[in-house]
């Protein structure tokens, strides 16, 4: 412990190096610093703030969860059973967590300059309150201090939300979620507003893995028809409502591309037809989820959803590790993605609508200038989702205003979400956006682009206003 390294969070961090853009950003931030959180995009588990029970230990809250931390460490050699990762049939390897804590805070030095470093020393100093580093001699010191507290009232789920100052958070479920857990969160009585978005993938995407089950238990659930195309449509209307009924104000879609469609509904039977036998080809099947992008487009004017994209991943890479440990296990890989032909057939039918709004997300960060910001700086529907997974890094968030805003400005933008598993690491996430977006605006008002008045309110936009409006919440 003698050799322990301190750990301290500069009240400058982020900031621009020139002094006199330091000081705007100062300022600005001081005028945002302290606002609620409005996260309106999510994976934290609905069951957490359902059940308020607490976080067994620092391994399974901090490094179970979270494949931002655990990609890194498989990616120098770690297996994943050393830190027990459940694997896709449910079962675990037989690893002590403090072992697998130990197995972390020893290679914590490989997580230097990433962006999960600069989250995971905020939750541990201003979370846990500790002031040494995380490292091979200080692992003990960790997991004992953060796995005492978690048995604590202050650190159950609940009181958690309500310390961070989070105002409204959406967790995601597929359509054949019961919503079980929301619907006890609501009849708990406590004033924490936890709502949920659509996510129909596994019913929507034909090559998911599945697709024939979940399509199955869609029409259990819904008693539609749903290998009939009006059927089928039927079933995501009633489950959009149900989801509505829940606090849901969005549809969220994690497609390969960012195709669209529009089809004849006489050509839709076909197509669905040949998508329930079985039998698509790769095209097929990716002409059926532009299709079904549009018909949730048309949905949304009917029910209010925003709808989200999340194109341009190809998601479990890894196929031996796909097969071990299942989904979600850090080997997805960012895509080209297009997006101005891709678009059009949903834009001619509704780009226009003042009641329809369209959020779009990015991992190609080639089509911020070229295409992104010249379509959200045109299209009233149509808004810019900020930087994301692989690039909610400073220098991702940098790139992504730099690019953007000769085309889009601030305003055709949703200001941040942080679309995170990890619960704790979302008031640092916040901060980190709320940071940059002070530097940006701090160097415009010291080039005397804008007055910093005028920056003043872009930050108290970006941090709470936009995410509220462009969510409708």
């Amino acid at each position: 412990m003698n050799d322990a390294k301190p750990l301290a969070l500069h009240p400058d961090r982020l900031f621009p190096s020139d002094p006199t853009q330091r000081m705007i950003a100062r300022r600005l931030y001081l005028q945002v610093a302290g606002l609620p959180i409005v996260s309106p995009h999510g994976h934290t588990d609905p069951a957490w703030f359902a059940q308020d029970e607490a976080f067994a230990n620092a391994t399974e809250l901090l490094l179970v969860p979270d494949h931002y931390v655990f990609r890194m460490l498989y990616s120098q050699g770690v297996p994943l059973d050393a830190l027990g990762i459940p694997r896709a049939d449910g079962s675990r390897a037989a690893v002590d967590p403090r072992a697998a804590w130990r197995t972390f805070a020893d290679r914590f030095h490989l997580f230097r300059g990433t962006p999960s470093s600069m989250w995971l020393n905020h939750v541990f100093h201003d979370v846990f309150g500790l002031r040494v580093r995380l490292d091979a001699g200080t692992a003990d010191e960790y997991y004992d201090t953060i796995t005492a507290a978690l048995q604590t009232p202050q650190f159950r789920p609940r009181a958690l939300f309500e310390r961070f100052g989070i105002e409204v958070i959406a967790t995601t479920e597929s359509p054949l979620d019961p919503l079980d857990h929301h619907a006890v969160i609501r009849a708990s009585g406590w004033k924490g507003k936890v709502i949920t978005a659509y996510r129909p993938d596994p019913v929507v995407d034909p090559e998911h893995e599945q697709f024939p089950d979940a399509l199955r238990r869609f029409g259990e659930i819904t008693g539609e028809d749903v290998h009939s195309w009006e059927g089928y449509l039927r079933a995501h209307r009633q489950r959009r409502a149900f989801f509505a009924s829940m606090g849901a104000t969005s549809s969220d879609h994690g497609h390969p591309t960012c195709a669209t469609a529009d089809l004849s509904p006489a050509e839709a039977r076909v197509l669905f037809a040949k998508v329930v036998s079985g039998r698509s080809t790769p095209d097929e099947a990716e002409l059926f989820r532009a299709q079904v992008l549009t018909e949730m487009a048309a949905m949304s004017l009917d029910d209010g959803l925003v709808m989200q994209i999340h194109p341009g991943c190809y998601r479990n890479h890894n196929r031996g590790l796909f097969e071990r440990y299942g989904r979600d296990k850090g080997a997805d890989i960012p895509l080209r993605t297009e997006y101005v032909h891709a678009l059009k057939p949903l834009l001619d039918r509704f780009g226009n609508e003042p009641r329809f709004t369209l959020i779009l997300f990015t991992l190609d960060e080639s089509t911020y200038s070229r295409e992104l910001g010249p379509l959200a700086g045109h299209y009233p529907c149509l808004f810019l989702g900020p930087a994301w997974w692989f690039h909610d890094a400073p220098e991702g968030m940098w790139r992504f205003r730099e690019q953007t805003l000769a085309t889009a400005g601030f305003y055709n933008t949703i200001g941040f979400n942080d679309d995170t598993r990890a619960f704790l690491s979302i008031p640092a996430r916040h901060d980190v956006a709320r940071r940059i977006d002070c530097a940006v605006l701090a160097k415009l008002v010291a080039e005397h682009r804008i007055d910093e008045d005028e920056a003043t309110d872009v930050a108290i936009d970006l941090a709470y206003h936009l995410p509220k409006r462009a969510y409708r919440l």
